[in-house]
């Protein structure tokens, strides 16, 4: 039960619908077929019509027609149809003769293509099939959608415990810190940018790039106090400062960096960061050397599946995620628009 209540809603759609086609099937040849031949009638027609239906779905509109190969589609579609009309009818005569105890006949090829006409109807109704699941999709991720942005802004409104008295605050500290201690102050300095940025920033559907770049810098210059005996960034970068993206899409590496990619025993810890800009693409790449070989045998965590949720909510499937991290390197590679984010839909 746990289980069936985990599963995603539109894979328990589908399983309700097989279930209702399997009954209706059954009840609807009972009362002339009685109680055995109508299990096995209705469980072979709810085979054939699912391995129809998935079959077109999941392998030949996608293979064969969304990539243009039409005549291939429609050959392949008269095969597939014509094997599993076949099937059908030959699993129902071997399963007739087996459970009823009817003496086996010779299966003649021209009995077993008649059962292929009453197929074409279910092909033609995977469509509706396939329509009525990407429906039901994107219902699902719209409503997740929704609720992740309302968790957001509850999330948000819980860190705004009185911004403007923490910048002040931050401020004055500041300004008494610089006169004894400056490079303390600028660390200063860039925490509060940073408090600023989540407020003031964070929520937007968009930020310059070169905002995020300020942002992700500010992070590494803190993150660098901690490390005993630092750490050799080297933050390559070509770009326009005015392109548009979402705000936080590449802090997920840079953190990664930081809590996995340093080793404290090391005198230097070598990392190499770039955003380029080609091709009307943004190319972001990190690399660093794990603190531990063997992490890369360990399963990846959640920072990595929940941007390429976001990633997949924004882009569709219209950008480009690697993750290496065999051996003793980690690295990270995106590829995207700047300038086509947005709520995909499919």
């Amino acid at each position: 039960m746990k289980i069936w209540r985990q599963a995603p809603s539109i894979v328990r759609l589908q399983v309700l619908i097989w279930i209702a086609v399997l009954l209706l099937l059954f009840f609807s040849v009972l009362p002339m077929e009685g109680l055995l031949k109508s299990v096995i009638s209705a469980v072979v027609n709810t085979t054939s019509y699912a391995i129809i239906i998935y079959g077109n779905i999941l392998l030949l509109y996608p293979i064969f027609y969304q990539k243009r190969r039409f005549a291939l589609y429609g050959i392949s579609v008269a095969f597939f149809l014509i094997l599993t009309g076949m099937l059908k009818g030959y699993a129902g005569i071997v399963l007739y003769e087996h459970f009823l105890l009817i003496k086996p006949a010779p299966v003649d090829l021209l009995e077993l293509l008649s059962y292929v006409p009453g197929l074409i109807l279910i092909y033609v109704l995977s469509f509706v099939f396939r329509i009525a699941i990407a429906y039901f999709t994107l219902k699902r991720q719209t409503e997740e959608i929704l609720l992740q942005k309302s968790q957001a802004e509850l999330n948000l409104l819980k860190s705004q415990v009185q911004p403007h008295f923490l910048f002040n605050a931050l401020n004055s500290i500041y300004y008494r810190v610089y006169k004894v201690d400056p490079p303390s102050a600028g660390l200063i300095e860039r925490l509060a940018d940073i408090m600023r940025y989540f407020v003031d920033e964070s929520p937007k559907d968009n930020v310059p790039v070169s905002t995020e770049v300020a942002f992700i810098e500010n992070y590494i210059a803190l993150e660098r106090i901690r490390i005993l005996h630092g750490a050799a960034v080297n933050f390559e970068k070509s770009f326009n400062p005015d392109l548009p993206i979402p705000p936080m899409l590449l802090m997920t590496f840079v953190e990664n960096i930081f809590k996995h990619g340093i080793d404290k025993s090391l005198e230097q810890n070598q990392v190499t960061i770039s955003l380029v800009q080609q091709n009307g693409h943004l190319f972001f790449t990190t690399r660093n050397r794990k603190a531990d070989p063997e992490a890369g045998k360990e399963p990846g965590g959640f920072g990595i599946i929940n941007l390429t949720k976001r990633l997949r909510m924004l882009y569709g499937d219209k950008f480009e995620l690697t993750i290496d991290d065999e051996g003793e390197l980690f690295t990270a590679f995106l590829k995207f628009r700047s300038n086509e984010f947005k709520l995909h839909n499919y």
